[in-house]
């Protein structure tokens, strides 16, 4: 059987900010009937990174996350600004949060944040042969801490699970089967 896509009937705007925006949908589903008050969040795209120096350290960051109150250990990333291509928002964020430009950039995976809910894609990239060039040029409300870890010391960090973002988690996988590859 064919999964067809909702028909959305209206849709109407409770929240626009600039971080998030909400919107309600009522839509007509494949079966016909209607579906009101489906909520979703818009967010703007993100990208993060797989970011590998020229030691062959993994740099992750760390910082506070006030929504889950938590310390959270974390691949490098960020919002895409506007029109801004994904690799070059990806460059930009590496050299913003961790001072780190590279040599090489691969898109290596596309994904759903949470497509049950929200509409945004993150792009995550293997960069290659990372440089510090200049320290940290962070956003006003940005407090985070750059960490260095081997490749063997990120898949015991996955097995351990002590690293808490799901998306994060699934770039490191992606990443470390894009390593093995090559």
């Amino acid at each position: 059987m064919e999964i067809l896509k909702w028909k959305k009937l209206s849709s109407k705007y409770l929240v626009k900010e600039k971080w998030a925006t909400l919107r309600v949908d009522t839509c007509e589903l494949q079966n016909g009937s209607v579906k009101d008050d489906y909520y979703v969040l818009e967010y703007p795209n993100w990208v993060n990174a797989i970011a590998l120096t020229e030691e062959n350290k993994l740099l992750m960051v760390r910082q506070y996350r006030h929504a889950a109150d938590i310390v959270s250990l974390e691949v490098p990333g960020g919002v895409i600004d506007g029109d801004e291509l994904p690799e070059s928002a990806i460059r930009r964020e590496l050299l913003e949060e961790t001072g780190y430009s590279f040599k090489s950039a691969e898109l290596i995976a596309t994904l759903y944040p949470n497509p049950a809910t929200a509409n945004n894609v993150t792009y995550t990239y293997l960069l290659k042969g990372g440089t510090k060039t200049q320290e940290q040029h962070l956003d006003e409300h940005e407090i985070l801490n750059v960490e260095e870890y081997s490749i063997a010391e990120v898949k015991q960090l996955l097995a351990d699970n002590k690293i808490d973002q799901a998306l994060h988690c699934a770039a490191l996988f992606y990443g470390l089967i894009r390593l093995e590859k090559n």
